[in-house]
């Protein structure tokens, strides 16, 4: 049985780790690399390095805290944040990462999806799905939001569950869907989001946005069906560690990776 995975993010702004809630009013959580190496050290499955504002200022991701992250640990790393190109990809590529997300660029160039899966395969290409329902939708709908690093980000009128699907067919090989309404909240994954979403793709869904306890990550990976839950708050400000979560979700039937 394949084991779930859990996912420390970094996200990065001007250098240290930040967390805010519904992408804004962002709180110093320290510094990436020492994070790094202690996630690494606490029986993380993989890490996720986020800069958050790279896409919404226009600039390129920052290499050298990438590489000095990468030199630290020795569990799968994803890197995200203004990437535009597969060029952009094979540097983070070089740098340490095994894997390259894309959010914005990948709204704006879908091409983007298929040339970075086509050139390094897609098990490499992670989609950065930041979903915001929209009110009053009847069925519930989630639309997509780009360059989310200053706030509510940019509206784009595409479907959350039908761009991930398109964005499977291109060769996207896994799906971090981040809940705008419950990033930052602690109040819960968006179960629904994940279980429509993970109905419809068939690669790796990872649960992102809302985790405030492990019952929340258990709900995410039972009832929403995601493989791997990713969190920040919890960890960053030790609320809890990786191995209680793990101790829970091991007592609740879900196979984990053992510390």
């Amino acid at each position: 049985m394949l084991t779930k995975r859990i996912i420390p993010c970094l996200d990065v702004k001007r250098g240290r780790v930040v967390k805010g809630v519904k992408f804004l009013d962002h709180r110093d959580a320290g510094d990436p690399v020492e994070m790094a190496s202690l996630y690494n050290e606490a029986g993380a499955d993989e890490l996720v390095f986020y800069d958050i504002t790279a896409s919404s200022d226009g600039r390129s991701i920052m290499l050298d805290v990438v590489s000095q992250v990468a030199e630290q640990v020795f569990i799968p790393l994803a890197v995200g944040g203004g990437l535009r190109s597969v060029e952009d990809m094979h540097t983070m590529l070089m740098a340490g990462a095994d894997k390259v997300s894309i959010n914005t660029a990948a709204v704006e160039n879908p091409d983007l999806i298929r040339q970075g899966a086509d050139r390094f395969g897609s098990q490499c290409i992670v989609l950065g799905l930041d979903a915001m329902r929209l009110p009053d939708a009847d069925p519930v709908r989630w639309e997509v939001r780009v360059r989310t690093g200053a706030g509510g980000g940019h509206t784009t009128g595409l479907d959350a569950i039908e761009w991930a699907a398109r964005a499977v067919e291109l060769g996207a090989g896994e799906i971090v869907v981040n809940s705008m309404d419950a990033d930052g909240t602690q109040a819960g994954y968006d179960i629904e989001l994940l279980r429509a979403l993970s109905e419809v793709v068939t690669v790796p869904v990872v649960a992102s946005g809302g985790a405030g306890n492990p019952e929340h990550m258990l709900h995410a990976l039972r009832e929403g069906r995601a493989d791997a839950g990713l969190a920040a708050s919890i960890f960053h400000y030790g609320t809890y560690s990786i191995a209680e979560v793990k101790a829970y979700l091991s007592a609740n039937g879900v196979p984990v990776r053992p510390i």
